[in-house]
């Protein structure tokens, strides 16, 4: 049997606060699924910004060498991503938002009508974590602004949806409440199925 891999991607600058809780939790909860964890603080990498030439639409690679060579060695290899961010603005904080723009000719090709995905077969879990407090962090569309920002990249990646966990009112809490790690849980679960 051929080893699994999770690429579990930090990206909030603050390894031991809420995001970065959450995430260690699912790459627990991926190793007892049997997946060999590999895990990456985008606060820690050289990734330059895009400069828009789009040669990586044909090359399937960044022609700027920094550390996006590694990001795109591991996107291809793991079977998982996991990728924790922070709300900032209803959005992903810079460091995210720039591995995107950075992945473009990694994970779609471009053709004439809509992008044509090139990491179909794998999964993706997304976790976030704002201050704003429930139910309002989803209606007034901050933690829901960022999830949205990252599953579109997931989807035109041609990735499937393993969950999305928000954690709201982080500013009040001092610990993950149970139920997150809960629902963490139970996306690895609905995979052994």
């Amino acid at each position: 049997m051929s080893t699994k891999y999770v690429l579990a991607i930090l990206g909030s600058p603050h390894s031991d606060g809420p995001v970065g809780t959450m995430l260690n939790h699912a790459a627990s909860e991926a190793k007892k699924a049997g997946y060999e964890v590999i895990k990456i603080n985008l606060y820690e990498k050289n990734i330059a910004f895009c400069q828009g030439c789009r040669v990586c639409l044909k090359t399937e690679t960044c022609v700027q060498k920094d550390d996006i060579q590694e990001m795109v060695s591991l996107f291809r290899k793991c079977q998982v991503v996991i990728l924790g961010a922070p709300v900032y603005w209803a959005n992903v904080p810079a460091p995210v938002k720039n591995l995107f723009d950075r992945l473009l000719g990694t994970v779609m090709e471009e053709t004439a009508t809509f992008p044509k995905p090139r990491m179909r077969g794998k999964k993706y879990m997304l976790l976030t974590a704002c201050q704003t407090p429930a139910p309002f962090s989803w209606i007034f569309g901050q933690s829901r602004g960022a999830i949205r920002n990252m599953e579109e990249f997931f989807k035109i990646a041609g990735m499937r949806s393993m969950g999305k966990i928000v954690c709201a009112d982080t500013r009040r809490r001092n610990e993950i409440p149970d139920y997150i790690f809960r629902k963490i849980g139970r996306c690895w679960k609905k995979e052994q199925l």
